[in-house]
């Protein structure tokens, strides 16, 4: 049965950030809040938590997995970005927007793109999320709460609660977040263009 962490929105109890990255560090399955939804994470390098996130959202092989990272340094570590591409991306995060670059070795191949070798990633402005990446020191490996069937993510974490406790480890609750989904850019094959309109504005690729 998941655990039940409340926390504060703008000030997160540390306590809790520790307990949560500990639960993550021990192949966890947790809902976290983000600021343009719920999301459900898992470490990067934890595949039986990985299949446990695609068997709860029932997500194939082919399903674009993104990393959650604390920064710009740590997206450096993961993606291949050209100078563009790293100019956009200092600009528009911390931010509500998914990046599509290519993959370095350091992320798992399950996570790729089977074709493409690329990989989704965000720096998120939400306060507990960026706490739990500053204490975790490593990205997260995320997709949206949205249950199969579905088309917005799940915005009340008591209602995520009833609905998976039993197959979670953990939901933070930070309140109730709308659904408003992020921007996704692809930065892939030497083209920058907007793939998804979301909640980030990015006035400079209009």
């Amino acid at each position: 049965m998941a655990q039940f962490f409340s926390v504060h929105p703008e000030n997160p109890q540390l306590r809790l950030i520790h307990q949560a990255v500990e639960i993550i560090q021990q192949g966890g399955v947790v809902v976290y809040p983000t600021e343009s939804s719920y999301a459900i994470a898992c470490h990067i390098g934890d595949k039986s938590a990985l299949d446990k996130i695609k068997r709860i959202r029932r997500l194939d092989d082919k399903h674009d997995f993104t990393l959650a990272c604390q920064d710009l340094v740590q997206v450096s570590i993961f993606t291949k970005i050209g100078n563009d591409a790293f100019r956009l991306i200092k600009k528009l995060t911390p931010g509500p927007f998914t990046f599509i670059l290519d993959a370095t070795k350091d992320v798992p191949r399950r996570l790729q793109h089977p074709k493409k070798k690329t990989i989704g990633v965000r720096v998120p402005v939400n306060r507990t999320a960026q706490l739990l990446l500053e204490n975790l020191q490593e990205p997260l490996c995320t997709a949206t709460m949205i249950l199969p069937g579905d088309e917005e993510a799940m915005s009340d974490p008591y209602e995520i609660r009833d609905t998976l406790e039993h197959e979670l480890d953990l939901i933070i609750d930070a309140g109730y977040i709308e659904y408003q989904p992020t921007t996704i850019i692809t930065c892939h094959d030497g083209n920058i263009e907007i793939l998804r309109q979301g909640m980030g504005n990015a006035p400079m690729l209009d």
